[in-house]
């Protein structure tokens, strides 16, 4: 699509514009009609059958036989697919496995199927058509676009292909965008994340470069490379840059930063792509929030954040959703993922059509810069750490530092010591470590030297007891966040030092 004439590209973005007001204008429909094809296609699965789907006909059926599960939960059928065996969770066997870092037992292998792999491919074309039909801007079609990715390169296990999604995505780029499409294959493979961008810098200097897409903190560091080489903002190094597209994280704390760097305001599309599924992408510019993709194979249920750890939350599907809640998000998909908790919590905007933000995890976590560290995480670095050492420690919480004034930013770790350690450095360094080793996208920020190492701030005695106090919260069930996405606690923070 996008190396087309851009005279071209105005008519096919109305058709598609079109389709989807179709599905849009009708969500409630289209859902079932979704909900209907999954369990009709997947009865006779080891899943199906075990689950009783050929007595499922409603949404009410399916929520007694098919109860939520998480990754580990569903394990079990998981590990029968990646062994080999075919009509597990899905008809057949998989078209890949998109590896993620798991957070309680190694390694995750999502499913990607024949039927669900075109709407990861669709999505983000839709999302820079649906733009091209608001703002009547193609011009930027016809330059050079560049999209900061993993390896394409794959592994096979048991007959099935495995890699990160971005890479796995990388094989499905149209010949029609290939003369288009940045980096190269070949930089596109090279693992050291500073000499790809390096690699990056060398290739795009001399092109037209026109649209970037990438996760914010990687997209950053090419930037600050840019700027390093040329002694010029981004947007005087590639006068034609119209568009920035991103996911993965929340852009907001970016966006002076990246105006800065730059040097002007570039228009801007939000996607929320993950392994699990395509799940949404911003439709209009002036309008808060993505478009769920309530017509690609994924059907959504919905449970209200603060009753999902009841007994027996009720899952809604979209008719019962209301603006401004905090929902985790429940979803099953044509890859063979049921009534499975991708662990996000989203907010809708709009329920007409249906909208929607991503608000946070239904446990508290940080992935400022795609990292998705969780408590569980931060919580074992810790514990290995005063195993190690002759030290004791009354509360800490983590939050991470975007805009540090020298160096690289890092994770800060605000901490109340009830005895001290002796080398602060040492500690925070075995504390890294630790982190490092638990979570892969930590590790490849680290190495990459997108992150530098953690650094830890001293909270004096009872700071934290101070805060809960000023924001009444003191006592009773409440407890600090053990870590958070933002600094709206830390800055909060008495007596740090």
């Amino acid at each position: 699509m996008l190396s087309i004439k851009s005279v071209l590209a105005k008519p096919f973005s109305k058709r598609v514009h079109k389709k989807i007001q179709k599905w849009a204008k009708d969500p409630i429909k289209t859902q079932e009609n979704v909900f209907q094809d999954l369990i009709a296609t997947a009865t006779k699965t080891q899943f199906g059958q075990d689950h009783d789907f050929v007595s499922i006909n409603t949404h009410e059926d399916f929520v007694r036989r098919v109860p939520i599960r998480d990754y580990e939960a569903l394990r079990p059928y998981v590990d029968k697919v990646v062994e080999g065996e075919e009509d597990v969770l899905w008809i057949g066997k998989p078209l890949y496995f998109a590896k993620t870092s798991g957070t309680t037992s190694g390694a995750k292998y999502i499913p990607l199927t024949k039927e669900s792999m075109p709407s990861h491919i669709e999505a983000a074309r839709n999302a820079i058509l649906m733009y091209i039909h608001e703002t009547g801007n193609a011009k930027f079609v016809n330059g050079k676009m560049i999209f900061l990715q993993g390896s394409p390169i794959l592994k096979e296990q048991n007959g099935v292909k495995l890699g990160r999604l971005s890479g796995i995505v990388a094989h499905y780029v149209p010949k029609y965008l290939q003369k288009n499409r940045l980096p190269s294959w070949e930089t596109n493979c090279i693992d050291d994340w500073e000499t790809k961008v390096d690699a990056i810098v060398e290739e795009t200097l001399p092109e037209n470069m026109t649209v970037i897409s990438g996760i914010p903190s990687w997209v950053q560091m090419y930037f600050e490379k840019l700027i390093q080489k040329t002694n010029k903002p981004v947007g005087k190094v590639f006068k034609n840059f119209k568009l920035f597209i991103f996911g993965g994280v929340n852009y907001e704390p970016y966006r002076a930063k990246f105006e800065s760097l730059i040097g002007r305001k570039v228009d801007s599309i939000e996607l929320y792509p993950a392994s699990e599924g395509f799940f949404a992408f911003q439709d209009k510019q002036n309008k808060k929030g993505m478009l769920l993709q309530l017509n690609s194979g994924i059907f959504y249920e919905f449970i209200k954040a603060d009753e999902f750890f009841n007994e027996n939350p009720k899952r809604l599907t979209i008719k019962d959703v209301e603006v401004g809640v905090n929902y985790v998000m429940i979803i099953s998909t044509n890859a063979g993922l049921w009534a499975y908790n991708i662990g996000d919590t989203v907010e809708f905007t709009s329920t007409s059509p249906y909208r929607v933000i991503v608000s946070g995890r239904i446990k508290h976590f940080i992935s400022a810069f795609g990292e998705h560290v969780i408590g569980k995480e931060v919580e074992q670095a810790m514990q290995e750490a005063i195993a190690e050492t002759d030290i004791s420690i009354t509360e800490f919480t983590v939050a991470p530092q975007i805009n540090p004034k020298e160096g690289l930013p890092y994770h800060e770790w605000f901490i109340e010591f009830e005895k001290e350690p002796e080398d602060i450095s040492s500690l925070a360094n075995k504390i890294d470590k630790s982190l490092q080793k638990q979570n892969v996208y930590y590790f490849d920020l680290i190495e990459g030297k997108v992150l530098q190492t953690l650094k830890i701030t001293r909270v004096k005695k009872d700071g934290f007891k101070n805060y809960m106090k000023s924001v009444g919260k003191l006592g009773g069930q409440n407890k600090i966040p053990r870590l958070s996405n933002d600094r709206k606690i830390v800055e909060e923070l008495p007596d740090t030092y």
